[in-house]
């Protein structure tokens, strides 16, 4: 399975934003470093803004392109749908939810089977999750202590549209996610004039 590898830090400070979230990676970043601090063209600064969606997500370039297809077929504004698209895939949720620290940690225990989807292990990160759905760990991720610290110093960050349940570590998608309670620094607009060049 293709995934988004490389140095984080080093892809935060060209792109000129913490797509990562990780507390120390923008420490080294210096005026010039960023793309961003380049003079760029109408084309450059869609290219970034779509790049760094993908990066805040994990997205490879085929998949981003599928679901911009997907979003552009759904009513509403295009850049709107193809966040919700996102932010509603199952290894993003697990990190919203706050057993992993990063989505890379949350892929990685949708592949090794650690987490349920409505009871059922699910093992596929891109796998969506409807309004209604609730995910949880599998009763075995519930022994490993790194999860369950996880959690815990997580257990205070509430997204509106998730309605968790501490006792059994899971979590359900109460409603869709409005465009302004997504922790993301993107103009979707640009990304959907790239794609519509």
């Amino acid at each position: 399975m293709a995934t988004m590898n490389g140095p984080r830090f080093k892809k935060c400070r060209s792109l000129g934003l913490n797509v990562y979230g990780h507390p120390k990676a923008m420490n080294r970043a210096k005026p010039g470093t960023s793309r961003a601090d380049k003079k760029l063209s109408t084309y450059g600064t869609q290219l970034l803004e779509k790049q760094r969606l993908r990066a805040y997500y994990g997205v490879l370039e085929k998949q981003f392109e599928r679901y911009v297809t997907e979003a552009q077929k759904m009513p509403g504004q295009t850049g709107e749908a193809l966040i919700h698209i996102l932010e509603t895939r199952i290894d993003n949720l697990v990190y919203r939810i706050g057993v992993a620290t990063s989505i890379r940690q949350a892929r990685q225990m949708v592949v090794h089977g650690h987490i349920h989807l409505n009871g059922k292990k699910v093992n596929r990160p891109s796998h969506p999750v409807k309004v209604g759905d609730t995910i949880g760990l599998t009763e075995k991720a519930k022994s490993i202590p790194l999860f369950i610290e996880n959690y815990t110093k997580n257990a205070l960050n509430n997204f509106p549209y998730l309605t968790k349940d501490i006792e059994n570590k899971s979590a359900t998608l109460s409603r869709l996610p409005l465009r302004n309670e997504i922790p993301i620094e993107i103009n979707d607009h640009l990304i959907v004039e790239y794609y519509s060049r």
